[in-house]
This record gives structure tokens, sequence and C-alpha cells, in this order.
């Protein structure tokens, strides 16, 4: 514990601008930006449109397959998926379960999107923000190919879903390690949510990939809400204050910060017994 609140919610992978959207913010960020040079009018009109809205697709079904074998979806769920784009993924999460309701919210995409999945009758299209969208009532979970820019939010929207069991993405690489403790130590968020979520790295997928190509290497994140929680709910709240202030970073070490808040004995007593310097 040695980040200060906050300094562990975005990172090089952290909040994008103000009202972005899903779709609008593409896995990639700036990388995908067009140059403007002459050789730009031999590009197509749908990548000049990708470049533009940053937006980065999955380029093969056997890069869609490598995604797809960490989702696991029940055979009459519902899933929502984000920025289908034009529907690499969604015509295969339809066959693994019983309702897909997939935003998009660039209209030329939706239009192909809805051509492409119309003979499905468990596929809804919806074009709009799947930011705005309001979460299902029923048990769900969410899949998608994240917006490097905007996975902050993205999981803050899912951690708040009350009937939310899980979440696959595809992330920033560094995002998805970070979360998940993969450079030897555990984030904020990772932390304060342990008790109802489990964090995984269930794989890479190489920025070559997609298409713009983004900068970065991507991650496979699964969010998995624990079918019973470690902590009771009444405790939580203060399960949460001893994570913030294990991690306020004041006096140099985690015993000194908790110190700050709780008896010192029953610190000490406690940091021994868990192995916490």
């Amino acid at each position: 514990m040695s980040a200060a609140p906050g300094q562990d919610r975005g990172g090089p992978a952290g909040r994008g601008p103000r009202r972005r959207s899903v779709s609008a913010a593409r896995l990639g960020g700036a990388s995908g930006r067009a140059t403007g040079r002459s050789g730009d009018s031999k590009r197509s009109d749908r990548d000049q449109r990708r470049r533009h809205l940053s937006q980065n697709y999955l380029r093969s079904p056997e890069a869609a397959r490598q995604f797809l074998t960490a989702v696991r979806l029940p055979s009459d769920g519902l899933c929502l998926e984000i920025g289908a784009g034009e529907g690499i993924l969604t015509t295969r999460l339809a066959a693994m379960t019983g309702e897909v309701i997939a935003y998009e919210i660039d209209e030329n995409l939706a239009v192909r999107l809805r051509a492409r999945v119309g003979s499905r009758p468990n596929v809804r299209v919806v074009l709009g923000d799947f930011l705005a969208a309001r979460p299902p009532s029923r048990p769900f979970q969410v899949v998608g190919n994240a917006p490097f820019s905007l996975t902050s939010p993205i999981i803050d929207w899912c951690l708040r879903a009350p009937r939310l069991t899980g979440a696959t993405l595809i992330t920033q690489l560094e995002y998805a390690r970070k979360r998940t403790g993969g450079y030897g130590r555990w984030s904020q968020l990772t932390v304060s949510t342990w008790p109802r979520f489990r964090w995984e790295l269930r794989g890479t997928i190489p920025r070559t990939e997609f298409r713009p190509v983004p900068r970065v290497d991507a991650g496979i994140l699964r969010l998995e809400r624990r079918p019973e929680p470690l902590i009771s709910p009444a405790r939580q709240a203060a399960y949460r204050r001893l994570v913030q202030a294990g991690f306020s970073g004041v006096g140099g070490s985690v015993q000194a910060s908790l110190r700050r808040t709780y008896p010192p004995d029953k610190v000490a007593a406690a940091c021994a017994s868990a192995g916490v310097d």
C-alpha cells in the first residue's frame, strides 16, 4: 500500500476527457490520429473515421476467438457489449448466451451492426453511449473492447451495478496488470473492492491485432463478483476507511499511516499477524 488516494484510479490508462463516449474513444487514444499528409487520401474513409474517433477494433476472427476464450457466459444469461462496432464479437456472444444488448454510439457502425445481426432474435442493438445506460434489473455480465481512456469510468459503472455478476474487458495491458497485482503490489481500487470482487488478468493481445494499431499491447481483464462477500455488508464501510487510511502514504509505511487513525498497539498486532511491515 504505497499509493496515495486517487493515484491509482487512472495512471496511463486512466480517465479520458469529460463526456467522451465509449465508441468515440475506442482503445488507443491519440495513437489513431490521422496525419493529414497527402498519402492519407489513399486511406479508406472507414480508416479515416476510425482514426479521427480513436476507434480501434480487433482485426481478425482469430483475435476475437482469443479474447472470447476468457469469457464465461451462462447459456441463458444476459450480456451487455461495450462498443460493438461492426459485430466481430457480437455474433459470437449471441451464440454463447441467451441475450446480447450491443451498445454502439457511431450511427454508421450501428447501421452495419444491425445488418449483420438482424437475423439473430437474441441480439438488440442500442445506438447510444454505454456509460449513460441504466444497469439491468436482473443478473448480467459486461463484455467488450474498452477504450483505454474510458476504462476507469467503465469499471466504476460495473462496480456500481448491483446485479452485475462479472465483466471481461479488453484494456490497456498496464492497467490490467496494475489492477491484478502484476507489479508486485495491488492498487487501492482493487484492495477496496476485493471483499466483493475478484480481479484477474486472463491474457494479453498484441497491439498488432487491432486496426488502427495502438501504441501499446492490450490485456484481458476479468472482474467477477463473489457469490458471498468476504466481509459482511455492515462492515464494508469501515473496511473501506481502513484501506483509505493505509493508502494515504502518510508516515512512509502502512503501519505509520494506520497509526494516525487506529490504536498503535492494535495496528502493530494486526500488521504482525498479516506479515505487513
